[in-house]
């Protein structure tokens, strides 16, 4: 049964040009259904008396399946994940039904967990300042990879898949633009401040240098091994400094790329210029942080009342 769940992920990759983060995703929720299924189905939530477990794709009906999805609930996963979840395996059903690898697809009746949309978290600007202050303080190289990490990201609005995927080759200081690759590939030009150009030829010039074990190493940002350094490092990294800073536990690389797309639109920014440089695909996505912003100006309104 893995088998199949490799070519829908082969599938993924070369058809539908899906990122590595979302191919790793689709793996993992994929895998953890197949592991389900094959158990015995009398152990689980839901069963209506089915109890063999199964070893073909097409032999998985509507009743094991929202078994799995009751399974996912009771296992305390927050609504957003199971949502992701069930959407994973309503792609490779109808991925199976289309193949001819099964006849009827059990997820054709299903429907996906509603998710109450809940508004991203943002930093104010005096936050932000605190976050990059806390990151100036360090002149080591590590140091000035991570403030200018930070202040090209404050600049930027990249998302941290971008940021670490970025090649020394993309950046262009004397014109201050970076080149990245977003999802499916779609490649933008997003302008860099002068703040985070000045953090970047240092970096490149003095921490880099020191950094980098091979000449040829084309990543902009690498670890203290001198390789690429990995989303996961960035996380690490971030989270260090925002408790350096006294910021809250929950600050992520997407929250500062919120506080970006936030502070855009307080200084003006249109809708489609910072949709633009979001690299997003729909001006929907673009539209949430208006409506944050909003919230937040009706806020004060009802303070200074």
């Amino acid at each position: 049964m893995q088998h199949e769940i490799e070519r829908f992920l082969s599938f993924l990759i070369s058809d539908m040009s899906s990122s590595q983060n979302t191919v790793a995703a689709y793996r993992n929720d994929l895998t953890q259904l197949r592991l389900f299924v094959e158990s015995p189905i009398s152990a689980h939530p839901g069963s209506n008396g089915e109890c063999e477990p199964v070893t073909e794709w097409s032999s998985v009906t509507r009743t094991r399946i929202v078994a799995f999805v009751v399974h996912l609930r009771e296992k305390s996963y927050a609504p957003t994940t199971v949502a992701r979840k069930v959407a994973a395996v309503k792609s490779f059903f109808h991925y199976l039904t289309a193949e001819g690898i099964v006849s009827e697809d059990p997820t054709e009746s299903l429907d996906s967990p509603r998710v109450e949309k809940v508004l991203p978290r943002s930093l104010d600007e005096h936050e932000v300042t605190e976050l990059l202050s806390a990151a100036s303080r360090d002149s080591s190289p590590e140091g000035l990879r991570d403030d200018a990490m930070l202040q090209l990201l404050w600049s930027t609005g990249l998302r941290v898949s971008e940021l670490v995927s970025l090649n020394l080759d993309d950046l262009d200081l004397s014109t201050r633009y970076v080149r990245c690759l977003g999802k499916a590939n779609r490649e933008r030009i997003v302008p860099v401040s002068q703040e985070a150009k000045l953090s970047l030829e240092e970096y490149i010039e003095v921490g880099r240098a020191a950094l980098v074990r091979r000449r040829e190493e084309p990543a902009l940002f690498v670890n203290h091994r001198g390789e690429r350094l990995t989303r996961q490092g960035f996380w690490l990294i971030l989270k260090s400094y925002a408790r350096g800073a006294g910021l809250a536990e929950d600050v992520t690389p997407q929250t500062l790329r919120h506080s970006f797309a936030v502070h855009q639109l307080d200084q003006h920014t249109d809708l489609r210029s910072l949709q633009e440089l979001l690299g997003h695909a729909s001006i929907a996505t673009t539209q949430v942080y208006a409506q944050l912003v909003n919230s937040r100006q009706a806020m004060r309104e009802v303070v200074t009342v």
